[in-house]
């Protein structure tokens, strides 16, 4: 098959789930912002927003409150999440981008999903980790979740679709290989 830079890039990118502490530089932070902003979106109306935490307190405040809103799930499993002292659903990554969409867009979802790649892939590429974050989509309309990510800058009409983890890979948890699965794909 053929191959080049891009696809070598998108073969390579895996999802990271254990950060160094070294943050990311705000201008790789711009970079991988606007690479979200070039994805394709429905009639090019370019409804989302993307709010980026550098800001460790923010983000484990963050956290402490999508913890709140799991403790007050009927899932047993959110429960457990919910109460546990060492939970973080953005793996300490030390920048956060949450994506996040006006829901009366019936492609609001898809134009997130296209942005979230495009930011993924910006990020592999500058040899910065990722991982896609989906507890805060679970859980913004929490009334004390949505107070907190409105005061972040989240807008308050917005649904959230997805969040981006940033960081760092740690090297002393290895990271998986892929194998792709037989008949994904065929052609016709």
């Amino acid at each position: 098959m053929k191959t080049n830079e891009v696809l070598e890039n998108i073969k390579s990118r895996r999802s990271i789930r254990a950060y160094t502490a070294r943050q990311v530089s705000k201008d790789d932070l711009l970079t991988i912002l606007e690479a979200g902003a070039y994805a394709p979106n429905g009639m090019h109306l370019e409804t989302w927003h993307f709010t980026a935490i550098r800001d460790a307190q923010k983000l484990e405040e963050l956290n402490m409150h999508i913890k709140g809103a799991f403790a007050k799930s009927e899932d047993r499993h959110l429960q457990e999440r919910g109460n546990s002292q060492t939970y973080c659903c953005y793996y300490h990554a030390p920048a956060l981008v949450i994506v996040s969409n006006d829901p009366t867009q019936w492609w609001a979802a898809m134009d997130c999903a296209c942005a979230i790649e495009n930011m993924f892939l910006t990020a592999h590429s500058l040899g910065i980790g990722s991982c896609w974050i989906n507890q805060l989509g679970t859980t913004c309309d929490d009334p004390e979740v949505r107070a907190y990510i409105t005061s972040l800058g989240v807008p308050e009409n917005h649904k959230v679709y997805g969040c981006v983890a940033l960081g760092y890979a740690d090297p002393a948890y290895p990271v998986k290989e892929k194998n792709l699965k037989t008949g994904t794909y065929h052609i016709v």
